[in-house]
């Protein structure tokens, strides 16, 4: 989760930006304008993402790239290319994360990443939608008995430094009148192992990162409880460079197609039978009808091949995320009561 916006950052991240040429100019504006060209050229889609969060980015058994955050870049590389497995998967930590994508190493940043004004207007960066909704939270051992982060009195809480896990942490603690002491560790593993091994008595992240953190204890995973307290608002999502609208854009309503294809019942297994559909919305989804690839400048079944080969939003989420106990709350369509919505496509 989550790095903020020091001042030696922002500054060093416009040294970044402005030393490639990408924000500073005439000539800048150009090259950053080309993304989606450059891309095509290459040949395949550069893909930031985390170095191994269950549910979100993680390399399989057979070193197969998996979870919700490889699925949108799968998405965009299929709305791209027709093909979604032309994508270079590059693990970031939370320190690297911005300036590989600052720099052109990577693409787009798929990597539970949070949108904050800070980091949309100071580093350089467009968020291009929220893919999950989240929020951060604490895991404690069962056996300590406790039913509220608010008995956390005196507590030693595990953080990684320089995130606004641990910015949030401080600020809930203070407001809360409790005391507590953060054992700050740089790196995710280590973090995670000294939860694990009892250097501390809780753990700190996204809700959701801590789901996936306990999952990979096997049959020890029931010895750890999630408490119910969530402190802070982590709109996750992905992020492309800025000054690059065209591009933007793409990424953008990729997401939003996996979207609307669940709300219109769409699924990797049944789009082929809604081909011929009479439903003017599914006619402009699939491509019969209609321009929209033809205004993203790519083929007219862009949306079809991302979800033929990809899933819905609903399919990617059971998927990847079900399986970590998470249900879908803020995440369900809106006409479930979520906040998943897509703006019409038309």
């Amino acid at each position: 989760m989550e790095t903020p916006i020091r001042p030696w950052l922002a500054s060093t991240a416009a040294a970044v930006v402005v030393s490639l040429g990408l924000a500073a100019g005439p000539a800048g504006a150009q090259q950053q304008a080309n993304t989606l060209d450059l891309i095509k050229q290459r040949g395949n889609l550069n893909c930031g993402v985390n170095t191994g969060l269950a549910g979100f980015a993680a390399p399989d058994s057979q070193g197969v790239w998996r979870g919700l955050d490889v699925d949108l870049c799968r998405a965009v590389a299929a709305a791209l290319f027709g093909d979604a497995t032309k994508v270079r998967y590059v693990p970031t930590t939370a320190q690297q994360r911005f300036t590989a994508l600052q720099s052109g190493e990577v693409d787009i940043l798929s990597r539970n990443t949070t949108w904050t004004l800070s980091r949309d207007t100071s580093l350089g960066l467009d968020f291009s939608g929220i893919n999950f909704y989240d929020g951060q939270g604490f895991m404690v051992k069962r056996e300590l008995g406790l039913k509220s982060a608010k008995e956390l009195d005196g507590a030693t809480v595990c953080v990684q430094p320089g995130t606004t896990t641990e910015l949030n942490l401080t600020d809930w603690f203070r407001a809360n009148n409790i005391r507590f002491t953060p054992v700050v560790i740089e790196r995710l593993e280590e973090v995670n192992a000294a939860f694990f091994s009892g250097r501390c008595d809780a753990l700190t992240t996204d809700v959701s990162g801590l789901a996936s953190v306990r999952s990979t204890q096997g049959a020890n995973a029931e010895q750890f409880v999630i408490l119910p307290e969530v402190i802070s608002k982590e709109p996750l999502g992905p992020a492309v460079r800025q000054g690059d609208p065209r591009w933007a854009d793409l990424v953008r309503w990729a997401h939003f197609a996996m979207v609307e294809a669940e709300e219109l019942g769409l699924t990797s297994a049944n789009i082929d039978q809604h081909m011929q559909s009479a439903n003017p919305s599914i006619q402009r989804f699939v491509g019969a009808a209609g321009e929209l690839g033809q205004m993203l400048t790519v083929d007219a079944k862009w949306a079809y091949n991302i979800i033929k080969q990809v899933g819905n939003y609903g399919e990617s989420f059971a998927r990847n995320v079900t399986p970590l106990g998470i249900q879908r709350g803020p995440n369900e369509l809106w006409t479930k009561g979520g906040l998943m919505y897509a703006p019409p496509m038309r």
